[in-house]
Formats: structure tokens, sequence, C-alpha cells
């Protein structure tokens, strides 16, 4: 048994979740629950991000403590869990104290490295990315990525990291791992961000300005800059610095994050790793960002896509299947209504859905419901299986989802071939067939555990397989038994029809 780590980013708690988290974090839980059908032990990160002066803002404006303010946030992306199936194991506030006293001993030891020294600056500021921001960033004065944010000047004295001192050996690091970060598009946008000169960086903020954060060690004055603090939650989580044997088995892992994180993730906490003399991140997934309908989703254009009401008018499964397989994995991705109802029809409606059932009620008229011997594999299920597994090593869900599509297209395409029901009238035997597609809808079943557990899970039962035991290590042919039964069960994805005219 391997061990294995991964990590979502933590969303700030200045918003409701939004269908952009529920894409990074269903991606990590489909990861996390592949790990353990292959029989590794998981830990699974998440968490929010509770400080820095955007969260200072948004509390004062709702006239509440800080700590008030972030509890209620932290709920609602806790709630995920539930609503979007998720497995994570971990759970951690940057509010914690745990965190907090690690993240200052982690700033200890870049001290201890001689790369944290305090000057004055003065800098242009996007509170929505929490980042500075050089006029080149800006359009029309403006953080592109929060156009109706005004940029703020900070003007004072802080504590700065010696970034510029890592330049290097973060490229000697992207040249000797060409595949740390994926897609290659996005390693190649770091490493030219980072060829082209690294700036320090500020890692503090004036208490008496934004008392909201962690304390800076032996300095009250002073509290840590956001994203030096947040960064530290992929480690502390792990019990780190206390639990050395916790964060040796799991460190380093794999983290899922979004494009505009490119450079905190692959570049900055890369960067502050080496500075305290800790493992680099084993590898980094970038995703895009999710438009609705051609738009950028704004609170103030009312198009903001909420998980959980998707999931209360759709269902789970539907979600995390729209979100992994409709959309593409490299590349920002739309959603709309029309096109999330048209996948939910021709993948689960009348693809997944429809087979289980076909399959059902044909072992049932002609093998008395049971299945048959085994019989020899005719739809390639090892090649199935090898292309599925690359996808996901290369974090292409949308290609893993098509390798289940074009299995179920195979299967219903060797019903109307071998016709059946015809031969049966004809007094042919069919059972040999019968078991073929009921394995092979076994083989769907499994892929699927990740990607949609509770409708894989029905699929399963109706051959027979407890989804709770399912293994990887049971995708060779023949793994249905002779004798098993195999029912249609329940309409596993109902139609739309009413849910489209409401």
């Amino acid at each position: 048994m391997s061990k294995y780590y991964l990590t979502t980013t933590l969303p700030y708690v200045n918003a409701d979740p939004h269908i952009g988290f529920a894409l990074e974090i269903i991606q990590a839980d489909i990861l996390a629950r592949a790990e353990r059908l292959r029989g590794n032990e998981v830990v699974f990160n998440t968490g929010t991000d509770e400080h820095g002066l955007k969260i200072w803002q948004k509390a004062q404006e709702a006239g509440v403590e800080p700590k008030a303010y972030c509890d209620e946030y932290a709920a609602k992306f806790h709630g995920l869990k539930e609503a979007l199936n998720l497995t994570y194991t971990n759970f951690i506030r940057t509010t914690d104290t745990h965190h907090i006293a690690a993240a200052q001993e982690f700033w200890k030891r870049c001290d201890a490295s001689g790369d944290i020294y305090k000057k004055a600056y003065k800098v242009k500021y996007c509170v929505g990315c929490e980042l500075e921001k050089t006029d080149s960033d800006l359009v029309d004065g403006c953080c592109p990525i929060h156009p109706k944010m005004e940029i703020e000047i900070i003007d004072e004295e802080n504590y700065f990291f010696r970034f510029s001192k890592y330049g290097e050996a973060l490229l000697a690091h992207y040249e000797s791992h060409p595949d740390f970060v994926i897609p290659d598009t996005r390693l190649n946008e770091i490493r030219s961000f980072v060829a082209g000169g690294l700036q320090d960086f500020s890692i503090s903020r004036l208490a008496a300005k934004l008392p909201w954060g962690v304390p800076v060690p032996n300095d009250s004055e002073q509290v840590m800059y956001v994203w030096f603090d947040a960064l530290v939650n992929y480690i502390s989580t792990l019990g780190w610095p206390e639990n050395q044997q916790m964060f040796e088995d799991f460190w380093p892992g794999v983290q899922v994050a979004g494009k505009d994180n490119l450079r905190q993730q692959s570049a900055m906490w890369q960067a502050m790793l080496l500075s305290a003399k800790l493992p680099l991140s084993k590898q980094i997934f970038i995703h895009g960002f999710i438009t609705a309908e051609g738009q950028k989703m704004s609170k103030s254009l009312g198009n903001v896509v909420n998980p959980y009401d998707l999931v209360q008018r759709y269902g789970t499964d539907a979600v995390r299947h729209y979100l992994a397989g409709a959309l593409p994995a490299y590349a920002d991705g739309d959603f709309s209504q029309k096109l999330f109802e048209e996948h939910y029809g021709s993948k689960l409606v009348n693809g997944i859905g429809n087979l289980s059932s076909r399959v059902g009620t044909m072992v049932g008229k002609y093998c008395e419901g049971k299945a048959p011997v085994v019989t020899p594999d005719i739809f390639n299920v090892e090649g199935f299986w090898k292309r599925y597994d690359d996808a996901l090593a290369r974090f292409h869900f949308d290609d893993a989802l098509k390798a289940i599509d074009e299995l179920v297209a195979s299967c219903n395409k060797e019903i109307d071939i071998q016709a059946p029901f015809k031969k049966a009238k004809e007094g042919i035997d069919v059972s040999p067939f019968m078991y073929q597609l009921s394995e092979a809808l076994r083989h769907i079943g499994l892929a699927l555990l990740p990607i949609i557990p509770a409708g894989a899970t029905k699929v399963l039962a109706n051959l027979s397989v407890d989804a709770d035991k399912a293994s990887w290590n049971d995708r060779n042919w023949g793994g249905l038994q002779p004798g098993a039964s195999v029912v249609k069960g329940d309409i596993l994805f109902p139609r739309l029809e009413v849910e489209s005219k409401a």
C-alpha cells in the first residue's frame, strides 16, 4: 500500500461556494477515490482561507467580528462534503490554532535561511486577488480578474521574502521535472514568468491597519501577508512540524488549483519550501475557469452558479458527471442549463442508465436473471482501462469520461449488431453474449466509481457487486461470477422533461 496526498487550494470565505470551486474539489475527489480503489492510503485536504484584507473588509461591511464572519462561510464550504459526495479526510481552517503555530514556525525557518528582511515600499494592490499589481498587470488601471474593485495603494514598512533568490533553482526544477505542472501550457507560462526575473514580495502588513492575520514572530506590529500564511496549510494539515512521521509519509503531494493560482502554487510556494529546506510539491494540476453562457460569472450579472442549487435540482451525480466530463480539463469551459440538461440526457439517461436497464432486462429474460458462464472479451476492456488510466494520470478527466462513453456506445452497438431479441426467437443461445454485456457493464461501473459514486454503486449492485468492497485489482475480464444475480433495478437517472419546463 502506497501513501497518497492531494489538496485543493483553500477558497476565501468572502462569498458563497461557486461552481468553479466545485469543479476543483470534484476533480480532487475523483483522484482520491481512484487512489483508494488502487489500494492506497489517501490524505485528501481542503478547507478555508480566512485571513487577509478582503476578509477584514467583508466582516466590517457585515458588522460582525472576522472570526464570526469566517465561521458562517466555512460551514457553507464544509457542507459541500455531503452535497457533492466528497471524501476529503482533512478540512483545515487557517484560523486553526495549530495552523497559526505552523505558519509562524515556517516563517522562522525562512528567516533563518536569510530570506526575510524589512523595508519600506509603495505598491498597487488588488484586494480581490490579495496580490501586488504592476502597471503591466492592469487593464485601464483595473485588475482584469476583479475589474470592479478599486486598486489600493499600500505605502508602509513590511517584511519581504527573497523570491528573487530562487529563480534559477525553480527553473532547474521545472527542467528536471517536465510534468511538475500540468498541462504543458501552464508549465511554459510559469517557466516564462520565472525566467523573466523574480521580484521579492511583501509577506506582512501593519497590524494597526490590518489586525486580522497571523502575528509575525517577534514583531507584534506586523501580521503575515495572507498568501504566506495560507500556503503553509498544505503541510500544517499533515501535523507539520510536530508530526514528522505523518509529514514524511505523505509529503510531497499533488495540488489541484485554478489558473489564477498558477504563480502562487508553482513558484511562490515552491520558493518558500526551498527556503524552509523542505521537499517541493510532487505535482500541480491547473484547471481553467468556468464561464456562464460565454460570460464571466459575476454577482452583478446575476449569473453565478451555486452548486447547492444544481444538486437540489439535478442530483449530485449529474453535477459531478457534468463538471468532470462536459468541460475541458485543461482549458476554460462554459456552463449553461441547456448544455447541462443535454449532457445529462445523452450521457446518463440514454447512455449509462439505458445500458444498465437493457442488460438487466435481457439477462432476466434469457438467462433467468443469472450471469451465465464466462465467455471471451469482445470489448477490449484491457485497452479501455489503459486509456482510462492514462487520462487520469494526466488529469484529463474529460478523456476518462470519453473512454467510458465509448465503451457504453460499443455495448449498445453490439446489441444492435447481435440482435439477441431476434436470435432468441430463433432458438439461438444468447447467453454467451449476455455474459459479455454484463461483464462489460461491471467494468463500466468500476470506472464510474470515482466519478459518480452513487450511480456506479447502483450499477454494480444490479450485478451483485458490493461497491464498498470493490477494488481496481478486480479489473481482469471474467470477474463477474457465473450464477450471480443480474437485475434491471430501479431507474438510475430520471428524465428531465418536467424539470426542464419548470
